[in-house]
């Protein structure tokens, strides 16, 4: 046999080795592991596992609700303590803290201005809170820090006391007007929904006025909101003029003998004066028929803080405003800015947005809402 002969036997020799030694490792493996397409098909008996009552298909894939409402059990409303969270922990930090010490010292006073004014409280509010305290522990008449909070509390409650905060309307025959007035995105028209609700379960008759042409979204937001309290929405063109929409709507509710017309304006900026001219019209037009506007209510933002205030004064200065609602209350920590608005423009707060549902829009209380911020 010549040499080329015995290279291909050499050859046929090492594969057949190769070949074997593959087989024998893929059997051992195999008998291991068994054979995976019959084990697919075999039926498998095992004892069930039981879920934990717990535990649902509706609430396995998302259990933890990171914001949770009021317990869905026992039906009780979350109170105003409870939405006021954010702006609470802004002062409260500083109120823990100051309850904490054995004595009244110069870092108590740091503690509760930075507190204020984290809450928006304001400079001025501020310095006359703390201008009182101290005061009063100069005098002596303050001697331990959980007198010097109840001070602070009975201090804030007295500032916000003795304001009307009632919603006029008229003694006499024809339809009463609300004119709500304020900056694009603060919540006019879901406050003038849920305020037209409020007031048709009362049993007062109304009617709603899209005033707000130059926003489409606007009109169709509130005829949204009209026809769940099943009210008529009085609506012009889009870009037409405000004051016409909201005296026929005055008109149409004299007409049919409607007690109260809920007219939303556009939003305004408060810095461009020509704009706010044209909402003075809308409240002058309002009163040219059969209407009066017993309430101009400025909507304000709480989380847009100071700059708040200057929205008042503004709106103020061009239409009279009578009150105040401040939206998004439960969502902010600067709900101080009610007391900048009070003590420094004189406006009462009227209502409060302190959450998502129909029921959220509620009268303002001021022991409440100073209970909700420093505690009792």
């Amino acid at each position: 046999m010549d040499s080329s002969g015995s290279q291909w036997i050499y050859l046929v020799l090492i594969g057949a080795v190769l070949a074997f030694g593959i087989g024998v490792l893929w059997w051992s493996r195999r008998s291991r592991t068994g054979n995976p397409t019959t084990a697919a098909r075999s039926p498998v008996s095992a004892t069930p596992v039981e879920t934990p009552a717990s535990v649902t298909p509706e609430t396995a894939v998302d259990e933890i609700d990171p914001e949770p409402e009021a317990s869905a059990d026992d039906g009780a409303p979350r109170s105003l303590r409870d939405r006021l969270g954010r702006a609470r922990a802004a002062i409260g930090g500083a109120v823990g803290s100051v309850l904490g010490r054995s004595a009244i010292d110069d870092s108590v006073w740091e503690e509760l201005e930075e507190g204020l004014l984290l809450a928006d409280v304001g400079v001025g509010v501020t310095d006359d809170l703390l201008s009182v305290l101290r005061a009063r522990v100069d005098s002596g008449e303050i001697t331990e820090p959980d007198a010097l909070i109840a001070t602070l509390r009975a201090e804030m409650v007295a500032r916000l006391d003795g304001a009307d905060r009632g919603l006029s309307t008229r003694d006499d025959a024809g339809p009463s007007v609300w004119l709500f007035v304020g900056v694009n995105g603060v919540g006019k028209t879901t406050t003038i929904g849920k305020l037209a609700s409020r007031e048709t379960a009362r049993g007062v008759t109304a009617l709603l006025a899209a005033g707000d042409t130059f926003r489409a979204a606007a009109a169709e937001q509130l005829t949204m909101w009209g026809e769940r309290s099943g009210l008529e929405v009085v609506r012009g063109s889009e870009g037409g003029d405000p004051s016409s929409v909201v005296f026929d709507a005055v008109e149409r509710a004299a007409a049919k003998g409607v007690d109260l017309v809920l007219a939303d304006t556009a939003g305004r900026l408060h810095n461009r004066s020509n704009l706010m001219d044209e909402l003075a019209k809308v409240r002058r037009v309002a009163e040219k028929g059969a209407g009066v506007v017993t309430e101009t209510l400025l909507v304000i933002d709480a989380t847009t803080g100071q700059n708040g205030l200057v929205q008042a004064r503004e709106f103020g200065e061009a239409t009279a405003v009578t009150g105040v609602v401040v939206t998004k209350l439960d969502g902010s920590a600067k709900g101080g800015i009610v007391f900048a608005v009070e003590t420094e423009l004189g406006i009462p707060v009227k209502l409060v947005g302190v959450g998502e549902g129909v029921d959220d829009l509620v009268p303002f209380d001021p022991a409440e809402f100073v209970d909700a911020l420093v505690g009792r």
